[in-house]
């Protein structure tokens, strides 16, 4: 036997022995869920996914890369919970945009996605308990905040449950593999506003059709031979195109944050971020005085956006981001120090940090 086939063999053993204690672990999974079910406990926890990633991280010595250690773990972590109880989440569809992809690579493929038209529907399918969870885009590092999203908050009891913070990668997407032959090109508008100097410079001339989502001009170029479409990979492999250029964002540093909306909050992981809205009375010093406790406290403000609060003329909403969470004391005493001088006050969740991906 050869030396190569002697490394293939023993490769296939390891497999072999990967599969069974694979099936071994899905077997003390069901066997939780029996338990949960009888307790009536929730199935989905996400800060013990997330200790379970960190943990197997921290052991690894390689040279597995860690990366790819927690997107196979990921995928078994989904797996293994669909063994349980499929979890439904909502996302802004059509499937394949980058709002499904950060769901995925927050809940694993093996979550049941529920995709809608608009980010009201998202709020709406977890408010009325026809998913469990939502995704929503909250900002992009290019074109800014996502009103919209700011604004459901405001009439919404949802709470954020997490954040993902992914970085996007615009890919020209066509049936054809020459761009030369491309007649046609179809994107949302802020996917080919993020494309416009490389659009410019590589396809000028070539006129440029909006579309309600990156999935759905991959779906129009899938049906017309000599269009092209601005997508991600994912919607390359679900429609059948071909990636013809890739990472042709203008910024190489494009990155969206999105958030996981559900009707809880999870618990302190000891690396959270808080995120509230309030308006404040019309006087002078009033934003200073209200965001005072926080300096007092030593409390970092990650974020802070202000929106009109359509219901008053000149009155305005402010959302706010902090690192902690509202189970730590200087927190919450921060918080309750603002109440006296805010005309309306509501905290929208505690959860992990999130990390790029």
């Amino acid at each position: 036997m050869g030396e190569l086939e002697n490394f293939r063999k023993k490769i296939d053993k390891i497999d072999d022995d990967i599969l069974e204690i694979l099936n071994k672990r899905a077997q003390y999974v069901l066997e939780v869920g029996n338990i949960k079910r009888r307790k009536k406990v929730k199935f989905y926890k996400p800060e013990r996914e997330k200790k379970i990633l960190e943990r197997l991280a921290t052991n690894n010595d390689g040279p597995f890369p860690n990366d790819a250690l927690k997107s196979i773990y990921r995928e078994i972590l989904s797996a293994s919970l669909a063994l349980e109880e499929p979890l439904r989440v909502s996302c802004l569809g059509p499937l394949a945009t980058f709002t499904h992809l950060a769901a995925l690579r927050h809940f694993g493929s093996s979550a049941s996605f529920v995709p809608v038209d608009s980010i009201k529907a998202v709020f709406d399918n977890v408010e009325t308990g026809k998913a469990e969870y939502g995704v929503v885009p909250i900002e992009n590092s290019n074109e800014g905040v996502v009103s919209y999203t700011l604004d459901m908050f405001m009439d919404s009891d949802l709470k954020v449950n997490a954040e993902i913070i992914l970085e996007i990668s615009h890919n020209l997407l066509s049936r054809q593999t020459d761009k030369s032959r491309i007649k046609k090109i179809y994107s949302h508008p802020q996917a080919l506003a993020q494309c416009r100097g490389w659009l410019e410079s590589n396809m000028p001339g070539i006129p440029v059709v909006d579309a309600t989502s990156t999935a759905k001009a991959s779906e129009l170029a899938a049906k017309d031979k000599g269009a092209a479409a601005i997508a991600s990979e994912l919607a390359a492999r679900m429609y059948d195109l071909n990636i013809i250029e890739r990472n042709i964002e203008d910024s190489r540093h494009n990155i969206t944050r999105f958030l996981v909306i559900s009707k809880e909050s999870p618990p302190k992981t000891g690396n959270d971020k808080t995120s509230i809205m309030f308006s404040v009375k019309d006087r002078p010093g009033a934003l200073y005085d209200i965001l005072t406790p926080f300096k007092r406290a030593n409390i970092n403000l990650t974020k802070i956006e202000s929106r009109p609060s359509k219901r008053k003329a000149w009155e305005y909403i402010f959302f706010v981001d902090m690192e902690g969470h509202v189970g730590d004391k200087k927190v919450m005493k921060a918080i309750d120090s603002m109440r006296e001088g805010c005309l309306f006050l509501k905290i929208l969740g505690s959860y992990p940090q999130g990390r790029i991906q």
